[in-house]
């Protein structure tokens, strides 16, 4: 097997730097769902909105489904589910277009290809799915991190050449631990110490405490870029780079944020054996099989399915 550069070393001993990103930030230019302004917002922020991706009817049903998808003990029990290291409760499902149709529907939306085929440049696979799930009161936070980062040192991920979409499912307020984002960190890769512990991923999931960024790189990044809080609409989405610095803190109010993450990767940047890590991690977290995905039209999915009470 040819051996890969490391452009991005990270899991260092010593100190940790920024480095600059080596990679573009949009990598096609042919016309599609995003406008030439969306394309240039994203390339400067590292990040975009789409308003009204779905239709009430559609929230309602991909709303079910995730309840079902929570309440199920056969899905609670399997790999796929991560549970608060506190409560108990299920704070993420993985792969969720493997357990459900109506999922596997959505992340074949169209419009949501069209615009990831535009920022990648072409043919793309999910490397990863996953619902995250922060109920009213006891939803806790996901600490600032590049995902990059862990896909680099843990998955294989070569390049910077990948998206992830957030769907809300509820509406994003500025209180109820939405996600924050620090515009233009896409443009550096923060360096991270430590040796990756052997099965890091059991843990992680629950606590990230490796692959994560200094205080000293997140308050230089922000003293220079800010934070951004998008607030979204139920049925709305976030588009942002692999590399975009984000978190989001817990949720101490009555309103539940629920927000389906759909990870999109070049099909020419298919994962290579980890670069910080003694094994790669599972297939659902880094998808080593990749299929080119092919457009839905989602709403006849949505009008295949009984009608469900508000």
């Amino acid at each position: 097997m040819e051996t890969m550069i490391d452009k991005y070393p990270s899991r260092v001993d010593g100190e940790a730097c920024l480095l600059p990103r080596l990679d573009p930030v949009v990598h096609g230019n042919k016309p599609g769902q995003l406008s030439r302004a969306e394309l240039s917002a994203f390339e400067s922020n590292g990040y975009i909105v789409i308003r009204d991706l779905l239709n009430e009817r559609e929230i309602n049903m991909l709303q079910h489904e995730c309840e079902r998808l929570r309440r199920s003990e056969r899905i609670r029990q399997s790999e796929l589910a991560v549970t608060e290291p506190t409560s108990g409760e299920t704070r993420s499902i993985f792969a969720v277009q493997t357990v459900s149709d109506v999922f596997a529907g959505l992340v074949r939306h169209k419009n949501i290809l069209s615009a990831v085929r535009q920022l990648l440049g072409g043919d793309v696979y999910l490397h990863q799915t996953r619902a995250n799930l922060k109920p009213g009161f006891r939803g806790k936070e996901f600490y600032w991190h590049s995902d990059f980062e862990t896909w680099h040192a843990e998955d294989g991920m070569p390049s910077m050449r990948a998206v992830s979409c957030s769907i809300a499912l509820t509406d994003n307020y500025e209180f109820n631990g939405p996600l924050m984002l620090v515009p233009g960190s896409h443009m550096y890769f923060a360096q991270c110490l430590g040796r990756t512990p052997d099965g890091h991923y059991l843990k992680s999931l629950k606590k990230q405490e490796y692959g994560v960024p200094s205080d000293a790189q997140l308050e230089w990044m922000v003293k220079e870029h800010g934070i951004d809080v998008p607030k979204l609409q139920a049925g709305s989405m976030v588009i942002f780079d692999c590399n975009t610095m984000h978190g989001s803190n817990s949720n101490i109010t009555p309103y539940p944020r629920t927000n389906i993450f759909a990870v999109y990767n070049s099909i020419e940047n298919t994962l290579q054996e980890p670069f910080a890590a003694e094994a790669a991690r599972p297939w659902f977290l880094g998808n080593r099989e990749p299929e080119i995905l092919e457009p839905a039209d989602f709403s006849e999915i949505g009008n295949a399915m009984p009608a469900l009470p508000a």
